[in-house]
């Protein structure tokens, strides 16, 4: 089901050369496979590969993905954002930031109309949850649980991982609204957050096997992120906590990209992929796409709808504005972001 929500859709990179090493090539990544078909280059953030591989597979058997091969990267949004600016070939990107699209509309690789559709360029919805261990032993119910002292936190990096900045969005959401508005309040959260941080990965993928690998007592992820992991038979719990954030993922194709990628990027709305995603833990964007899903809390309701539901448009501005409020790096003379400067004062930088 997709979740309505109160609006409407509207930093260390890694190498180039590092990133391209986590591409699985199926192709001569020259715009045509070896028998003749289409090669398309999917660069996308770390968490959806598990839906993509299915998807790609479900897409080659349609008449638009006949003959059609992907060759895939994925890896922290904004690291992946960064290689294609620098030259990363693409064909389809999805990342989980719009920020990381936007820099390559301002790059002049992607149209300034990617998000005019229905959609808004969104293929794919989730929401911030708190993961804990199995059973769990401390009996978290929510964010004012996880800054208690002594209580150990994994989320990813901010300065890489588009997964952190929604995660830190939702904490201070929180904040905000337990506090009536209260910016100080909600800015000595995010001290008590980072305070506690003893891991901060630098993708959201990195993060859950850095908790699955027994660091930390709770980790800050998407719902999907959670479902899979359990899917994968890892043994964990999560908490949809009663304020949290609408995550929106947004994809486009490139301006020199391959028609047939256009052709994928429609198929993501269909019936088939949406289920795919929804597979996976993802809710779906568009309407009627429904079905049980293994791992989660109730995998015949597998999406509940929390008390609050933030969106970055309608609380936060958007997302330039939050990014500038939030996570600017201070280059160029700018002032530091708020979770920037949150990060330096409390010396948890991140890797």
């Amino acid at each position: 089901m997709k979740l309505t929500s109160k609006a409407t859709r509207g930093l260390a990179a890694a190498s180039i050369a590092s990133l391209l090493a986590l591409t699985a090539c199926s192709t001569n990544s020259e715009g045509a496979t070896e028998d003749g078909g289409t090669a398309i280059d999917l660069i996308a953030y770390s968490t959806p590969e598990t839906a993509y591989n299915e998807i790609t597979a479900n897409f080659a058997e349609t008449p638009e993905g006949e003959g059609v091969e992907f060759s895939t990267s994925y890896g922290p949004s904004g690291d992946q954002s960064r290689a294609v600016e620098g030259g990363q070939k693409a064909d389809y990107v999805n990342f989980s930031l719009e920020g990381d699209v936007t820099r390559l509309v301002d790059a002049g690789l992607v149209a300034d109309d990617w998000n005019a559709g229905e959609h808004a360029g969104i293929v794919a919805d989730s929401v911030v949850v708190i993961v804990t261990r199995p059973g769990n032993p401390l009996d978290i119910k929510g964010w004012e649980d996880i800054v208690e002292p002594d209580v150990e936190i994994v989320s990813p990096n901010p300065g890489s991982s588009g997964g952190a900045r929604w995660n830190l969005l939702a904490a201070y959401g929180h904040a905000l609204e337990v506090n009536d508005g209260d910016e100080d309040a909600a800015r000595q959260y995010l001290v008590d957050f980072f305070d506690n941080a003893v891991a901060l990965p630098g993708s959201a993928r990195d993060a859950l096997t850095s908790f699955t690998s027994g660091v930390g007592d709770v980790l800050i992820s998407y719902e999907n992120e959670a479902i899979l992991a359990r899917q994968n038979g890892e043994e964990l719990d999560y908490i949809v906590p009663d304020e949290t954030l609408l995550i929106e993922t947004p994809a486009a194709v490139t301006k020199d990209a391959e028609p047939e990628a256009q052709e994928f990027l429609d198929y993501l709305y269909t019936e088939e992929a949406q289920a795919s995603f929804l597979k996976y833990g993802y809710r779906p964007v568009t309407e009627g796409v429904t079905g049980d899903v293994e791992g989660a809390n109730d995998p015949a309701d597998p999406f509940p709808t929390p008390k609050v539901l933030f969106t970055v448009a309608e609380d936060f501005g958007g997302w330039p504005e939050a990014a500038e409020k939030f996570f600017a790096d201070g280059e160029d003379g700018e002032p530091l972001g708020l979770v920037a400067e949150v990060q330096q004062e409390t010396g948890k930088l991140g890797e």
